[in-house]
């Protein structure tokens, strides 16, 4: 558990810092993100029968970050349209 979790701040991490711009997530929110990429990434993998959703692969780890990068633009878009409309 405590290895799933830092996979997904190391994804997040990555994503953060492959994503050009500045980003306005917590750690919290990036730590979030990571994790979810990190699944979407191991379940695409073991689709693909490279590995099991919970096993470390470079498939999956690749697939994570991506869908992290993708999970960080979604959520500032969603953030940045919640901003627009209250001003």
């Amino acid at each position: 558990m405590i290895g799933f979790l830092v996979a997904g701040l190391i994804i997040g991490a990555l994503a953060r810092l492959l994503k050009p711009g500045k980003q306005n997530l917590g750690i919290v929110a990036t730590l979030l993100l990571g994790l979810v990429g990190s699944v979407i990434g191991g379940v695409v993998a073991n689709l693909l029968g490279t590995g099991d959703i919970f096993e470390l692969n470079v498939l999956g780890f690749v697939v994570a970050v991506i869908a992290a990068v993708l999970l960080i633009g979604v959520a500032e878009g969603i953030a940045g349209s919640r901003n627009r409309s209250v001003h």
